[in-house]
C-alpha cells in the first residue's frame, strides 16, 4: 500500500545522477528553469491534457508549480500543484494538498462562511422586500410634497412683504403699519408652524426607512466584523515550515510589510504549497518552476505554456522564510555586473549630455546598492546641480538616457518630456513573425499592486498609453520592429507587445511578460529634443547592436508558443 507521501511523488522516468541535479536551489523571483524542472512541467502538462473534464477551467487559465524533491533514499522526483482551487476542490490525487484545506466540509471556516452568506441573504432580503421599497418611495414623495408646500408658502412670503411695501409707499397711518406689522408676525409664524409640522411627518416616514436601514447597517457592520476575525483565524492556520523546520503563521511573516496583513489567497499558491509539503515529509527540494497554463488573463500578461517567476504581494514575505535553510542561487538582478563597465557618451555640451545605457544597469539608484547612471555621472559631472538623469530606462533596457548639468536644463528638459515633446524611437526584437506591418497600440496601463513591478492592462484606473509600431524585418522566425511610444507609462512597450490585446508577441528576453533569454532585446535607439537653452532641435541615435546568434540559441519556440489554441 503506497503512503501519502509515494501518491504525491511522481518519480522521473530516467533516474537523474549527481551530476545532472541542480547545484543550489532556484531563486523564486528570477530563474531560468532547471532541465529536470522542464521535464517536471512537461509530464503535468501532459497529464493536464488528459484531463478532459477539466478543459473548459484550464482555458481560462491558471498557474501551476513543479518541486524537484531528493528523497530520504536518494530517489529524484517531483511534486505538482495549483495555485487556489481547481475544479471546485483544493485536493486532488496527482497534487499536493493545500497548507490548510479550508474548503474541508467540518472545519471552522465553511461554518463561519455559511453563517456569513447567512447574514448577505438576510441583508439582500430586506433590501429587495416590498414593504422596504414601499417605505423608501413614501419617505421621497413625503419630502418632495414637503419641499413643494414649503416653496409655495415662502413665494406666498415674499409676496405679501412686498405688497405690504407697496401700501406703505403709497401711505399709511400708524395704526395702518401696526396692522401690516402684525399680519406680518403672523404669516411668519405661520410659516414656521407649517415647516415644523412637515418636519415632522417627514421624519415620521424616516423614521419608518431607519428600521429597516439600522438593521442592514447591524448586518453589514456584523459582516465585516466576521470577515475580519475569520480572515485572522485562517491566516493563524497556515502554519508555514522552513527548511530548518522553524514555523511562522502569516499573520507573523506579513506584518512588516506595507500593508500589514496578508492579502486573500495568501499560502495558496503553488510554490508555498509544494515546499510545505516536502518539508512535512522529509523531502529535499533542488529546483522549482511555476507556469501558466491555458488562456492569458484580461488584465495581466501570461502565455500559456511558460515559466513565471513568483509573485511579490503574496509570495515574496512567505517565501523569504521558507527558503530559509536552503542553499538558493543568487538573484542575478542584485548581481553589480556593471560596476566597472565604462559609460559611453554619445553627446555632450555645457548643458546636458546623452549615455548609452548597458542593459542590466540602473537608471537611478535601487535597493540593492547596485551602480546606476545617475551615481555613475554625479561622481563624472560633481559640479552638476540638480538630478540629472531626465528620464528612465527600465534595467533590462538598453540604449539612449538623457541627463542634465543644471537646474535650469533639468528644469525645460522635464517639461518637454511631460508635454510629450521629446520624439522617441525603440528597436526591439519581437518572438515570433508580427502579421502587421504597421499600427498602433492603445492600451490603459496601471500597477499590478500584487506583483509589483509587473503592469497590468487596467480599463478602470489605468492610465492611457499608446505605442506606434513598425515592422523592420523578421530573422530566425523573430520580428524586429522600431516602436514609437506617444506617452511614456512603465513597461509600456512591453505589454503592449506581449499583450494578447496588443501585439502577442513579447519582446524576446522579457522575462516578466515573455520567455528569458541572454538579454531582453530592447533598444532607446534614437531621441530628439530642443535644446533647452538654445531651442535647436537635437537628435541623437544609436543604433541597437542585438547578438542575433544568442537569440537564436536561447530564445526557441516551444509548441506552445507556436499554437496555445491546440494545448488547451
Amino acid at each position: 500500500m503506497q503512503t501519502d507521501e509515494e501518491e504525491k511523488i511522481h518519480y522521473l522516468s530516467l533516474q537523474a545522477d549527481d551530476t545532472v541535479l541542480p547545484a543550489q536551489f532556484t531563486c523564486p523571483f528570477h530563474y531560468t528553469p532547471h532541465p529536470l524542472t522542464e521535464r517536471a512541467a512537461a509530464e503535468v502538462q501532459h497529464y493536464l491534457e488528459s484531463r478532459t473534464d477539466w478543459k473548459e477551467e484550464l482555458h481560462r487559465g491558471k498557474m501551476f508549480g513543479v518541486l524537484i524533491v531528493r528523497t530520504k533514499e536518494g530517489r529524484t522526483g517531483y511534486l505538482a500543484a495549483f495555485s487556489g482551487n481547481l475544479a471546485g476542490s483544493n485536493r486532488h490525487a496527482f497534487f499536493v494538498p493545500p497548507v490548510y484545506d479550508l474548503l474541508r466540509p467540518d472545519g471552522f471556516f465553511r461554518a463561519e462562511e455559511e453563517q456569513i452568506s447567512a447574514i448577505n441573504r438576510q441583508i439582500k432580503e430586506l433590501e429587495a422586500s416590498d414593504d422596504y421599497r414601499i417605505l423608501k418611495t413614501g419617505e421621497a414623495e413625503c419630502r418632495k410634497q414637503a419641499e413643494m408646500r414649503l416653496n409655495e408658502a415662502h413665494l406666498n412670503l415674499k409676496k405679501a412683504r412686498a405688497e405690504r411695501e407697496e401700501r406703505r409707499k403709497a401711505g399709511v397711518s400708524e395704526a395702518e403699519n401696526a396692522l401690516l406689522i402684525r399680519e406680518s408676525q403672523f404669516q411668519k409664524a405661520e410659516y414656521k408652524r407649517l415647516e415644523k409640522t412637515l418636519k415632522e411627518t417627514v421624519s415620521a416616514e424616516a423614521n419608518k426607512v431607519s428600521t429597516y436601514e439600522e438593521q442592514i447597517i447591524r448586518l453589514r457592520q456584523e459582516r465585516k466584523t466576521r470577515s475580519a476575525a475569520l480572515q485572522l483565524k485562517l491566516f493563524g492556520q497556515f502554519r508555514m515550515l522552513n527548511a530548518r523546520g522553524e514555523v511562522k503563521d502569516l499573520c507573523e511573516l506579513f506584518r512588516d510589510t506595507p500593508q500589514k496583513l496578508p492579502p486573500a489567497g495568501a499560502g495558496e499558491c503553488a510554490l508555498p504549497k509544494l515546499l510545505q509539503y516536502a518539508y512535512m515529509h522529509s523531502l529535499r527540494p533542488l529546483a522549482m518552476g511555476e507556469f501558466w497554463w491555458g488562456m492569458s488573463p484580461k488584465d495581466e500578461v501570461r502565455h500559456h505554456g511558460h515559466f513565471y517567476p513568483s509573485c511579490q504581494g503574496k509570495c515574496a514575505p512567505i517565501l523569504r522564510h521558507m527558503l530559509i535553510g536552503l542553499d538558493v542561487e543568487k538573484n542575478p538582478l542584485e548581481e553589480d555586473v556593471h560596476r566597472n563597465t565604462p559609460l559611453e557618451v554619445l553627446y555632450e555640451d555645457e548643458h546636458l549630455l546623452v549615455v548609452n545605457k548597458p542593459a542590466g544597469m540602473l537608471s537611478v539608484p535601487g535597493k540593492n546598492d547596485l551602480d546606476s547612471v545617475s551615481q555613475r555621472l554625479h561622481r563624472l559631472y560633481p559640479e552638476a546641480t540638480g538630478p540629472m538623469i531626465v528620464h528612465r530606462l527600465d534595467m533590462a533596457t538598453s540604449g539612449l538616457l538623457l541627463a542634465a548639468k543644471t537646474r535650469e536644463a533639468y528644469r525645460q528638459l522635464q517639461a518637454q518630456f511631460e508635454t510629450r515633446a521629446v520624439k522617441k524611437r525603440y528597436t526591439a526584437l519581437l518572438r515570433g513573425e508580427l502579421e502587421h506591418h504597421g499600427g498602433t497600440v492603445s492600451l490603459p496601463l496601471g500597477p499590478n499592486l500584487m506583483d509589483r513591478p509587473r503592469q497590468m492592462v487596467d480599463y478602470s484606473r489605468g492610465k492611457s498609453a499608446i505605442t506606434r509600431y513598425e515592422k523592420i524585418a523578421v530573422k530566425d522566425g523573430n520580428t524586429l520592429v522600431s516602436f514609437f511610444p506617444l506617452t511614456g507609462r512603465t513597461h509600456q512597450l512591453r505589454v503592449h507587445a506581449a499583450h494578447p490585446q496588443g501585439l502577442n508577441h513579447p519582446i524576446v528576453g522579457d522575462e516578466l511578460y515573455g520567455k528569458k533569454a541572454d538579454r531582453m532585446y530592447l533598444h532607446a535607439a534614437e531621441l530628439t529634443f530642443s535644446h533647452p537653452i538654445t531651442g535647436k532641435e537635437i537628435q541623437v541615435s544609436c543604433e541597437a547592436d542585438f547578438d542575433f546568434t544568442r537569440v537564436h540559441k536561447a530564445g526557441g519556440q516551444c509548441d506552445a508558443d507556436k499554437n496555445p489554441a491546440s494545448c488547451v
